[in-house]
């Protein structure tokens, strides 16, 4: 079965759900564990320009939302988590889920949606192909 690009959304909706105060920390895992498996397939620049891309399409929604991502590894997205702990956790959850949609899209629309499934199951550890996820678990 083929994932809909409405299954990953709903995917992604659940993964960034408000249900803790640590919003900032559980949305960078999910970037780093993303980046880990997209740079493997596009490399450091071609995740670079997906995410500067993602966040330019949010801007006008979440004016504060940080631009390039950082050049060290280990500081990728310290902009990202300083940017989202500066919001409430609702309004954090609501742009991370947005980002993270709108950059799933992109991917989607370059690499297929069959392959953007495969990366995110590698990466957050969901079962995408049968529409449910593992309970998310911040490491």
């Amino acid at each position: 079965m083929q994932i809909t690009n409405v299954l990953r959304h709903q995917i992604i909706k659940s993964l960034t759900a408000p249900n803790t105060e640590k919003v900032a920390d559980a949305a960078i895992i999910l970037w780093e564990k993303l980046a880990a498996q997209i740079i493997s397939v596009v490399g450091e620049d071609g995740f670079n320009t997906l995410y500067e891309r993602s966040v330019f399409l949010n801007q006008p929604i979440f004016p504060w939302l940080p631009g390039l991502p950082s050049c060290k590894t280990d500081q990728r997205f310290a902009g990202l988590k300083m940017s989202l702990e500066a919001q409430t956790p609702e309004q954090a959850s609501a742009a991370n889920s947005l980002l993270l949609i709108t950059f799933t899209d992109i991917l989607a629309l370059l690499i297929g949606e069959r392959l953007t499934s495969h990366i995110l199951s590698l990466a957050w550890g969901a079962d995408i192909w049968s529409g449910t996820t593992k309970e998310f678990k911040n490491e």
